[in-house]
């Protein structure tokens, strides 16, 4: 039995009225599903399966997995560069390894997206100079076992090479990443005499290749596709990659990264045309940055009371929000947009507290060495947000309170999120007539703390401790 709402100024028709809105959203809204995601990067497709109850009984509902083709070397970069998309087979795992964990969590209940590249391949002119993928070396492979070879084949015939020069662009370094032409035709490279990953060309039989591993894929299980480096493919190669049939049941998001939201260079050349030429999601970048700045000394809390309606945040049905991505602590050059641990922390709170966006959670296995990551899969913390999260689905957010050091928000009448980044407690007063919120009812902080929040007068005061998010839960 619930507990008698109390609020003195809600009439029977406005809680009805209410509870139809609800029922609207949850109903017409993409973005009102449950769905915190698992990036369990460069995780063993048997450990992904191993741990499949585990991410269940977690409340994730998604889990993006490694890249799964033909690759070698132990690297995790490694995973990222393409020799064929015929046959899964990499240290991580091969087609059957990955097989079995797309049946072990589609029996859980949670879907997997697959990491897929359809920008270049692998860079292997190191140790030869054609353009043959996958090359003599693997096509010797193959032979040398083709019982084996055969047994994890997706498509096609693995006695010939799937590609050739005449499918790959001209060998051009980008030299210039504003330049939307270099960036999508162009070659991404090292340095230092690095000839970089051969681009591909969108010609017919690229593309009726890239669809096919996409249709293999599909037929295996996978319930979406990430498309890494989105940003450096024209969208008439996108679009005529993925389309409507592949799409189907599918969540498809893409990998644009960019420094800022609307005005920013990137955000206008790349991001905001890849939004308006397809019908994708994306990584929101220009949210990530917004809490960076809005946690960063002198920044303010304030900015997070509605990003997206200033272009500082991507629209939720077409965004995925996170604090932390593979590239991020991994590649140097984007170690810069690392938060403080305890900030990162305050950040996943706001993500899994508010409303928009499919919220993903970064664990590896400390390939940075910066050991902040190994496990966070399950964290206590991480796993009270993901229930709050899960809980309040298809209700709507209003912001009650917010300035320099702190901001309060709703979730319909079921939760409460407060979040405070400065080194000293913040009380936060919000008058509570006319709220949605219930009076004499517990709200209970799902991050464990203890703290319960009890409305029994129109001034209610939050306490937000020091360094600290509450995630109040009815």
């Amino acid at each position: 039995m619930r507990l008698v709402e109390k609020t003195p100024v809600r009439s029977a028709l406005s809680r009805l009225c209410v509870a139809l809105l609800s029922i609207g959203a949850v109903a017409g809204v993409g973005e009102a599903r449950a769905d915190a995601i698992l990036h369990a990067f460069n995780w063993r497709y048997a450990d992904v399966q191993a741990r499949a109850a585990e991410i269940k009984s977690a409340g994730y509902k998604a889990v993006l997995v490694a890249p799964a083709y033909k690759s070698e070397g132990a690297a995790w970069w490694a995973r990222y560069q393409p020799q064929d998309y015929r046959v899964i087979h990499h240290p991580l795992g091969d087609t059957a390894a990955f097989r079995s964990m797309v049946s072990a969590l589609n029996a859980q209940g949670v879907h997997v997206y697959a990491d897929v590249l359809m920008n270049h391949m692998a860079n292997e002119a190191y140790k030869r100079s054609d353009l043959n993928y996958p090359g003599a070396a693997v096509l010797g492979a193959y032979s040398g076992n083709t019982a084996y070879y055969n047994g994890i084949r997706l498509f096609g015939n693995l006695g010939y090479n799937f590609l050739s020069a005449g499918d790959f662009g001209e060998s051009r370094c980008i030299a210039d990443y504003n330049d939307v032409w270099q960036v999508q035709n162009w070659r991404l490279c090292g340095g230092g005499g690095d000839v970089g990953l051969p681009d591909l060309k969108a010609n017919s039989w690229v593309i009726s290749q890239q669809q096919e591993y996409l249709r293999q894929l599909k037929a295996i299980g996978v319930k979406g596709f990430r498309i890494d480096a989105a940003k450096h493919m024209p969208f008439s190669h996108l679009n005529s990659v993925l389309t409507a049939d592949i799409k189907n049941g599918m969540y498809v998001f893409g990998e644009i990264i960019t420094g800022a939201g609307a005005g920013n260079l990137e955000y206008d050349r790349f991001l905001q045309p890849y939004l308006q030429n397809t019908n994708h999601a994306a990584y929101d970048f220009p949210l990530q940055n917004q809490l960076r700045g809005a946690f960063s000394v002198g920044g303010s809390m304030s900015a997070l009371v509605d990003p997206a309606a200033y272009g500082q945040a991507l629209q939720g049905a077409r965004a995925l929000t996170f604090t932390v991505t593979h590239d991020i602590p991994n590649n140097s050059g984007f170690r810069y947009a690392l938060m403080d641990p305890t900030d990162e922390t305050l950040a996943y709170a706001y993500l899994f507290g508010r409303n928009g966006g499919k919220p993903m959670v970064y664990s590896d296995n400390n390939e940075s060495g910066d050991n902040r990551w190994v496990n966070a899969y399950k964290r206590n913390d991480i796993k009270g947000m993901i229930r709050f999260h899960n809980a309040v689905q298809g209700t709507d957010m209003q912001v009650l309170s917010h300035g320099q050091c702190h901001i309060v928000f709703r979730r319909g009448s079921l939760g409460i999120v407060g979040i405070n980044k400065c080194g000293s407690t913040v009380n936060a007063s919000v008058n509570m007539n006319n709220s949605v919120l219930w009076w004499y009812a517990n709200y209970t902080d799902t991050l464990g703390s203890g703290s319960v929040v009890n409305i029994g007068n129109a001034n209610y005061t939050f306490s937000l401790p020091a360094r600290s998010a509450r995630m109040w839960l009815r």
